[in-house]
């Protein structure tokens, strides 16, 4: 799963719970996937920024070595 397609799920997760009439088990049920997919959705822009963070030091040291 890609963090796009875990965010695409929690949106539709979400508009079932604001317009759908769902029986209690059922809204808990998405509820629970949806923290499911947040949790995963942090930890992939976690990582993202971890990798962003070595190239941009990566990048300082380069300018700093050709000045």
């Amino acid at each position: 799963m890609t963090f796009e397609d875990a965010i695409k799920e929690i949106e539709e997760i979400i508009q079932k719970l604001e317009n759908e009439n769902l029986p209690l088990n059922t809204a808990q049920e998405l509820f629970e996937r949806a923290s499911t997919l947040a949790k995963f959705s942090q930890e992939e822009l976690a990582k993202s920024s971890g990798k962003l963070l070595q190239v941009k030091k990566e990048l300082d040291k380069i300018v700093e070595e050709e000045i």
